[in-house]
């Protein structure tokens, strides 16, 4: 990000994940509502593209950080970055995710660990990295901060099949709820999205595309994108994008366990 003393200050929100799906409209969104970036994802030339785009259109400011967040020390070194490029996050977007499909058991390892890794242990990491300096900001009336942790309708159930996605998504719902009842009077909320099947490259690099759930249509990316800032933004604790998808996830409150995880099993299951 040049210097430009000119230019009024803005606001930077730091979003994970900001290369495709999601999180690439979680940009546009920010950008549009005079935001600067921080872009975090594995891939700089998409980052570069994007936020020429952003620049073109909104005049957004980006610093591009082309890092794997499955790695240890990822959030440590985003943290740095962002220091040495003397920027304040007033907003947290942590919304860089994976899953895996199919029988633990036969799962790759490594993969499973990359996953919890990123779903959990960065997420959980960058969180609390930046906490600390919004809240001080939020106490001076400098700032409000936000933080957007995006979880999944899968965070309301076990899942066959995707057992460590669904867990790992179920983890994220429940972290998300118990911080925004801590930080209660702070100045800083905590928003968790928890969208549905999503039309993005997920169940593709999940191998996931042929399960019977597709059968059942996805949202587009932008309109859960557009439900989650609105959500984050009026600081509400949980949202999750769809009528329909809200309406299964609230009848899991009133069906039995194993009832539940069997649906789930068969929702996972491959279309004949």
């Amino acid at each position: 990000m040049p210097n430009n003393e000119e230019r009024p200050e803005r606001s930077t929100a730091l979003i994970t994940g900001a290369s495709f799906g999601i999180g690439i409209e979680f940009a546009r969104i920010f950008a549009r509502e005079g935001y600067d970036l921080v872009l975090v994802a594995r891939s700089g030339d998409k980052l570069r593209l994007l936020a020429s785009e952003l620049e073109k259109a909104h005049g957004t400011r980006s610093l591009i950080l082309a890092t794997d967040l499955t790695e240890q020390g990822a959030a440590a070194y985003v943290l740095d970055q962002t220091t040495r490029a003397d920027i304040e996050v007033d907003v947290l977007v942590n919304n860089a995710g994976f899953g895996q499909y199919g029988f633990f058991v036969e799962n790759d390892l490594e993969e499973c660990l990359r996953q919890i890794q990123l779903n959990v242990t960065t997420l959980t990491h960058l969180t609390r990295l930046y906490l600390p300096s919004m809240i001080e900001r939020a106490k001076d009336g400098r700032a409000i901060g936000r933080v957007m942790n995006v979880a999944s309708t899968a965070a309301f159930q076990p899942g066959p099949l995707m057992a460590v996605y669904f867990a790992t998504k179920a983890y994220v719902l429940h972290f998300s709820e118990a911080l925004a009842n801590e930080l209660s009077g702070t100045g800083v909320t905590v928003t968790c999205l928890c969208p549905g099947a999503t039309a993005t490259e997920f169940h593709k690099r999940a191998n996931a595309c042929g399960m019977k759930l597709l059968k059942f249509g996805s949202m587009d990316a932008r309109t859960v994108a557009e439900d989650g800032y609105r959500a984050m933004m009026a600081g509400k604790p949980v949202v999750i994008s769809g009528l329909k998808n809200w309406m299964l996830a609230q009848s899991v409150r009133f069906s039995p366990r194993r009832l539940v995880t069997a649906i789930a099993r068969k929702t996972q299951e491959p279309s004949l």
